[in-house]
């Protein structure tokens, strides 16, 4: 006992040490831009807050805008956000160093633009904690290949931002930095495990984010807060130096991609980060230059939908998000065409869940040793740490209660999919989905995004709800979420009547999740083929004008 409280004290003092550096931080920039205000008290910094990203690099490009104004600015508003939503883990105090090296003549693409980095992905000198106390004081000593483009595009990275613990959730809260609260609405969850960038972004303190995705990470945030984000194919960018939630696990493709509150912002960072110096870098990303044409693109689309995935019932505004753009689309001149999505639980748990867990989950269950506190993640780490006998005795146990599969008489719990050490790859899937999207002579894809935002402790009781998100990881298709419209009076109405398609637990918990949101954004799913981000931008841009 005596042993077990030293070193509890011990992890709690490096806990201590974390927070008191979060609090310089912002001290840091409160005092940075205080200094600057009053140096430069005619600079309009709501003007500049309020350029679109184009725009901006335009003006700063030309010189009209001098990036000294534009960091401060963003310095300003973001110190304003952290101190709403938490959401800033560290200050990058080095970007003032590099502002002031930044050459007018070496003006890449993002010549002065400030970015935020997701905790995960490494910055030289600073910790990628991942939410877990054993990673405190231990800073990356390079730059990640995203971090080192962007700096040499002009970009500033200028703040880390929250996660939630192991990156394994939806939601956005760690013991070391606390829970991150959605800019839009305080007591709903900002999405995760990008969920610092969502708030950060959605509440105007940051004007381009990267964050990562495995199951929904950079759409969720974007979705809950109210933004636009990408998610490129698997390997289009970089994933060297960028911390992974499931260390060694193949089955579910994680990417690396930008968050922004337009897609026209999305589609530069691509065009800058996608160039020489990312296929350098990193050898194992294909040489693919951003295709302009390909963006710019005017023809009329081929596009299929679907409302629903038949095993998470959409709230009523997803269903009429994907309905309204639809229509839009169609009188844009475009063709829609209905998609029959099959067996989705079937790839969800066989793919996703058991894919991402196939050793038993032995190694998500590493990442907790030592660790004070796993609650965000608590049944996922109860079911990999259970004995392989009582998970198969529990399957059979609760096989009453919870949702049925396709497919497999067997797949009655996560249980059983966690106890099973065999990797479904999920190729054959991914050709048939491919083969029936190639019959229908589609372009991209319009899908439902689980929205509006959920509850705080709501996503880690809905693992099952990543359905709509994670399918497009294991496919390893590109994928962007474009906000589309607000929960209204009428939505809120026709919740009174959602029972879900199982009426189980799960069904019953996510209608009380959704509940209380009038006003809170709606997004949808834009999906194109792999190695497609272009095209997948370009349908995104469709939307979002429309």
């Amino acid at each position: 006992l005596l042993l077990r409280w030293r070193r509890h004290r011990g992890l709690w003092k490096k806990v201590k040490e974390a927070q008191q550096r979060q609090e310089r931080s912002l001290v840091r920039m409160e005092t940075v831009t205080r200094s600057f205000r009053e140096q430069h008290p005619s600079v309009n910094m709501v003007s500049i807050l309020s350029l679109p990203l184009p725009e901006l690099t335009k003006r700063i490009h030309d010189g009209s805008l001098p990036p000294e104004h534009v960091f401060y600015a963003y310095v300003g508003k973001a110190l304003q956000i952290a101190i709403e939503t938490n959401c800033i883990t560290e200050y990058l105090q080095e970007s003032e160093t590099q502002l002031r090296k930044v050459k007018p003549e070496k003006r890449g693409l993002l010549y002065g633009v400030p970015v935020s980095i997701k905790d995960s992905i490494d910055c030289q000198g600073h910790d990628s904690t991942v939410g877990f106390i054993k990673n405190i004081n231990k800073p990356a000593a390079e730059d990640s290949v995203v971090v080192q483009v962007l700096k040499r595009q002009g970009a500033i990275p200028f703040v880390k931002t929250n996660v939630p613990q192991s990156l394994v959730s939806y939601d956005c809260r760690n013991l070391i930095f606390g829970q991150t609260y959605n800019p839009l609405l305080y007591t709903r969850s900002p999405g995760g495990s990008s969920g610092g960038e969502g708030a950060l972004i959605g509440g105007g303190g940051s004007i381009l984010g990267i964050g990562t995705d495995v199951g929904g990470s950079l759409r969720f945030p974007a979705a809950f807060c109210g933004i636009c984000a990408l998610k490129p194919t698997g390997k289009r960018l970089s994933k060297k130096g960028v911390v992974a939630g499931v260390v060694g696990q193949k089955a579910v493709a994680a990417a690396v991609g930008p968050m922004a509150k337009d897609v026209d912002s999305l589609a530069l960072c691509m065009r800058a980060l996608l160039c020489e110096d990312m296929f350098s870098l990193d050898s194992t990303v294909p040489p693919l230059p951003f295709n302009e044409e390909v963006y710019s693109g005017t023809q009329p689309l081929r596009i299929g939908y679907y409302e629903t995935d038949f095993f998470t019932m959409p709230s009523p505004a997803m269903r009429r998000a994907v309905r309204e753009v639809k229509e839009m689309l169609e009188d844009a001149g475009h063709t829609l065409v209905p998609f029959e999505l099959m067996n989705v639980d079937y790839a969800v748990f066989n793919f996703c869940f058991r894919g991402m867990f196939s050793d038993g989950g032995v190694s998500f269950i590493r990442n907790f040793k030592g660790e004070l506190e796993r609650s965000s993640v608590a049944l996922l780490f109860w079911l990999s740490k259970t004995p392989n006998w009582l998970k198969s005795a529990l399957s059979w146990t609760v096989k009453p209660f919870v949702r049925p599969t396709q497919g497999e008489a067997q797949s009655a719990s996560m249980g059983q999919y966690i106890h099973s050490t065999s990797v479904f790859p999920p190729q054959e899937f991914c050709h048939q989905f491919i083969t029936q999207w190639k019959n229908l002579n589609l372009d991209v894809m319009l899908c439902p995004m689980l929205g509006p935002a959920l509850g705080i402790g709501y996503p880690e009781k809905l693992s099952v709800a990543v359905s709509y998100t994670m399918l497009y990881n294991a496919l390893d298709f590109p994928t962007g979420v474009v906000p589309v419209t607000l929960v209204t009076d009428e939505d809120e109405e026709e919740l009174k009547d959602y029972k879900g398609y199982f009426q189980d637990w799960w069904d019953r918990t996510l209608a009380k999740a959704f509940r209380g949101s009038v006003g809170l954004p709606v997004a949808v799913q834009c999906v194109a083929l792999p190695w497609q981000e272009e095209l997948c931008l370009r349908f995104m841009k469709e939307v979002e004008t429309l």
